[in-house]
């Protein structure tokens, strides 16, 4: 945690109310997202409960398990979770735009220009918090490799279509979640406390409730007393107001409710079943009877459901008004600048995606090889820096992070005097730009800095600081034309407030790695040479 991070927190505690980190928002918002509570049952990870799901706010959909330990019924939630999702995440796959490329021949090293297809949007799922991203990963995991009744060999228990479909998908969302900056998947306690900080810790603002009643505390309450009074709060029948919903239930729920709603719907779908297969009717009644018993054990079904559908959807509406509300905080924030480049590198994940599954690829293994690993690692360090750099470059308030860290510093401009490098052919230009600053970064003789939002990449090395004048001089190395002069506009005037840097502003790039086939036998030997097929533990049994 940062200094300036710490000294929110404390002045959250102080005033009794969030205060911001961001002056923008640093993460994209789709004019449509699709919100996603789920729900998982207790005591076996990853097994499904219960999900609501929509694009309207005003009417949100809910599919659940009556009984999740009965296979069946898993699989037609699932599809029933797949045909409401799956049409959302493809419908943005048909507008496209023509990008153009350069392509190295293999044979002749020569450059071709290439036209390439990016989707003009991609779907953005936005759920609670991370634990519903672990919940979808176990689900895409335990999903994507099942078998369906269209296979060579389907197997003694073949899944519903489109089951595996969701499962590529939830994994391809819930891996691009993992790279700093991606807004495909997004969990909405995250996104509040990257803007907002409590006065409270980071385990206690997983509890959504209790992060937004900082927000906006009732009257007469500091933030502390509403999110304590969110977490704890129960009505008349003692179940919670604010049910910790996405994934997790709340145990006297599970055992005041939840169990006998189960119990009760398992009765009466037993009774039907036994009426539906018995040749005699039940003791005491008639074959005439039949019919009128039927009729009510149907509508003992037909309650018994009802009573389970209203029980779940009291646990997750409170979440997903809550997720709603984030949103509505979250779309007062001015977007930042470096968004756009953000969402279109998650807009061409998504492409490659979309390109994969037509294509016929097989699904995402379930251990990647030792090359594909470390192509992630090297991708996700390398969006990391990014994304510190573009937040510190689109906020005052990120950036005064790194200038208490003595990462940059920001004055106004008092001397520009010109100089010359003349240890060459012809004398290049090398100014000298002295800033008067009260910042105190590590300003060594010899360092290298970077002018923040100049207007092109500029390259300076600090030549001396003056800690009694408050002074530090730099020397421009770059970004001021080719020619003898540098070029108008190119250099601070004196008076001019500016921000150099002594972190580079662009990521360097990895070191090549090895072609997958020639991965040392140290690493696991090439691609195939190692099972990477699905265990029995790993499918449901």
């Amino acid at each position: 945690m940062s200094l300036l991070s710490t000294l929110a927190r404390l002045e959250a505690i102080r005033s009794g109310r969030a205060e911001p980190l961001a002056t923008v928002r640093h993460r994209h918002l789709s004019d449509r997202p699709m919100v996603v509570v789920p729900l998982a049952a207790a005591g076996e990870a990853g097994a499904p409960l219960a999900v609501l799901l929509g694009t309207d706010r005003a009417a949100p959909r809910l599919h659940l398990v009556p009984q999740p330990l009965n296979r069946t019924q898993r699989f037609d939630f699932l599809a029933r979770f797949a045909a409401e999702l799956l049409p959302y995440l493809e419908s943005f796959g048909a507008e496209v735009e023509q990008i153009e490329a350069s392509e190295k021949d293999p044979e002749t090293g020569e450059k071709t220009q290439v036209f390439r297809e990016l989707c003009a949007d991609a779907p953005q799922l936005i759920v609670p918090n991370p634990g519903s991203i672990r919940h979808l990963a176990l689900l895409g995991r335990s999903t994507r490799f099942r078998r369906t009744a269209e296979d060579a060999d389907p197997g003694p228990y073949p899944a519903p279509t489109r089951v595996p479909l969701l499962g590529r998908w939830l994994t391809h969302l819930t891996e691009r979640s993992q790279v700093p900056g991606s807004s495909l998947l997004l969990p909405m306690t995250g996104l509040l406390a990257r803007h907002w900080a409590t006065g409270q810790s980071h385990l206690e603002d997983q509890h959504l409730a209790a992060q937004l009643a900082w927000h906006s505390p009732p009257p007469g309450l500091t933030g502390a007393e509403a999110a304590e009074l969110a977490e704890t709060e129960r009505d008349a029948h003692g179940q919670l107001t604010h049910p910790p919903a996405g994934p997790a239930t709340d145990p006297r729920f599970d055992e005041l409710v939840l169990a006998g709603a189960i119990t009760r719907h398992d009765a009466a779908l037993v009774a039907l079943q036994h009426l539906t297969t018995a040749g005699q009717p039940a003791a005491g009644l008639t074959t005439a009877d039949r019919p009128a018993e039927r009729q009510r054990a149907e509508l003992l079904v037909k309650l018994a459901s009802e009573q389970l559908h209203a029980a779940l959807e009291s646990v997750l509406l409170p979440t997903w008004r809550d997720v709603w509300h984030g949103l509505d905080l979250l779309r007062t924030l001015p977007p930042a600048a470096h968004l756009a480049e953000r969402w279109e590198s998650d807009r061409w994940s998504y492409t490659g995606h979309r390109d994969r599954l037509a294509a016929g690829e097989p699904p995402q293994p379930k251990q990647d090889d030792a090359v594909t690993a470390a192509r992630k690692l090297a991708q996700r360090e390398r969006e990391q820096v990014r994304v510190d750099v573009q937040e510190a470059l689109d906020d005052p308030l990120v950036m005064a992070e790194r200038r208490l860290a003595g990462e940059a510093f920001t004055g106004v401009v008092t001397e520009v005097t010109p100089a010359y490098d003349t240890s060459g052919r012809s004398p290049k230009p090398r100014p000298l730009v002295t800033v008067r600053t009260e910042d105190r970064p590590h300003a060594d003789p010899g360092r290298e800095a970077h002018r923040a939002n100049g207007l092109a990449a500029q390259k300076a090395v600090i030549v001396g600081a003056d800690p009694a004048e408050g002074t530090i001089t730099v020397q421009v190395t770059s970004g001021m034309g080719r020619k003898k002069e540098p070029e108008p506009g190119s250099l601070p005037e004196p008076g001019d407030r500016i921000t150099f840097t002594l972190f580079e502003l662009t990521p360097r790039q990895s070191a090549p790695l090895p072609d997958p086939d020639d991965t040392p036998w140290t690493h696991g030997g090439p691609p195939g040479s190692a099972d990477h097929s699905p265990t029995a533990a790993e499918e449901w049994e």
